[in-house]
């Protein structure tokens, strides 16, 4: 009998110890998914936040999550007993007794390492204009080519862009939107294409080229009718893409693109502000306020209430009032996942030290 008690305390002990294995490798697939899911909800919201902010002339600030160390600890107790009384019998209601028990205590103490954007790199991820390559590297990706140039270009061989997101207010030149338009087309039908030529000293030409081979009809007008509205030599099928305000000669395509912050400016004036905040000089006026008569073009829609409103996409609260994107809102969602791949976009250049914020958790 003794025996037989012994080998179950034994076996008891064996299932607990063996359950105190490593706990690493299976917090893996829970804490990737956890944390990449967060950091993508902190970014979309610091994004948003920063958009509005601009609005009411409060500078953009941007913190970057520079380094999470997750530690855990796990204490097991193990404690076994019992009492065995020989010789018990009907006469004798105390029998053998057994009793096992285990306490654990579980501690999860992330530290998460924040950095601001501040100084050079703040000027060149924030400050400096998108390159002209990384724009039309993102068209031949798949992103759509109307939305990518809407957002992010100023003018192309001099044709104007819409504005509202400073103090002068600009509807586009229907030139501009009509070469977007064609640009869209040919980008669906392959009929349009980038590339990037090195020569042999080194020297870097961005291409951007009309295919005149296996294209349809109607390919062929819209490419003839992008050249002649950008004002493009005719016979020519290639052209190099520049950084500039207009071109130096009919092979060129000159693009002004837009910084980081302007792009924001310009989708923080298609916000709907509370009527009050503008009419009292909180707040810049914006796409709704615009009262000319040349056609404008609304991409992005934010909304603003009092109350938070539960089917939203996005939303952010700063002075008292909820900002939010609709959730039915596909076309507003695009331009935000676009406006995502900016910031990566800008995100470039070597990492500079930079003060640090350490707030434990516990």
């Amino acid at each position: 009998m003794i025996r037989t008690r012994g080998a179950c305390l034994g076996m008891v002990a064996a299932v607990l110890v063996s359950a105190c294995s490593s706990i690493g490798p299976t917090t893996l697939p829970r804490d990737r998914f956890d944390y990449s899911s967060a950091l993508a909800e902190s970014w979309k919201h610091q994004a948003l936040l920063n958009i509005v902010k601009l609005r009411y002339m409060d500078p953009p600030i941007f913190v970057d999550v520079a380094n999470i160390v997750s530690g855990y600890q796990l204490q097991t107790t193990l404690q076994a007993g019992g009492t065995v009384a020989p010789g018990a019998s009907p006469t004798a209601p105390i029998g053998d007794l057994f009793n096992a028990g285990v306490q654990g205590t579980y501690i999860d103490r992330p530290t998460i390492t924040y950095a601001p954007l501040t100084g050079d790199q703040y000027i060149r991820g924030i400050m400096t204009p998108i390159r002209p390559e990384q724009i039309f590297s993102s068209i031949l990706a798949g992103w759509p080519a109307d939305v990518i140039l809407f957002t992010s270009l100023e003018s192309i061989n001099g044709l104007m862009n819409q504005s509202f997101g400073r103090a002068m207010h600009r509807a586009a030149d229907p030139k501009f939107l009509r070469v977007l338009e064609i640009i869209r087309k040919l980008q669906v039908s392959g009929a349009l294409g980038f590339r990037i030529k090195t020569s042999k000293e080194k020297e870097v030409t961005n291409l951007l080229f009309f295919r005149t081979q296996g294209i349809s009809d109607e390919d062929a007008e819209l490419s003839r009718e992008a050249r002649e509205l950008l004002g493009l030599d005719a016979s020519e099928r290639e052209f190099h893409l520049v950084f500039g305000p207009t071109a130096a000669s009919k092979r060129e395509i000159a693009v002004q693109t837009r910084s980081l912050i302007q792009i924001m400016s310009e989708v923080g004036g298609q916000a709907d502000l509370p009527e009050s905040h503008i009419m009292e000089g909180r707040a810049t006026p914006g796409l709704a306020q615009y009262t000319g008569e040349n056609r404008t073009i609304r991409f992005f829609n934010i909304h603003s209430s009092a109350d938070k409103v539960k089917d939203a996409y996005l939303s952010v609260r700063y002075r008292d009032q909820w900002f939010w994107i609709d959730d039915r809102d596909l076309k507003s969602k695009q331009a935000f996942a676009f406006l995502l791949l900016i910031f990566a976009l800008a995100d470039t250049g070597e990492k500079r030290g930079l003060p640090l914020i350490t707030i434990p958790a516990q």
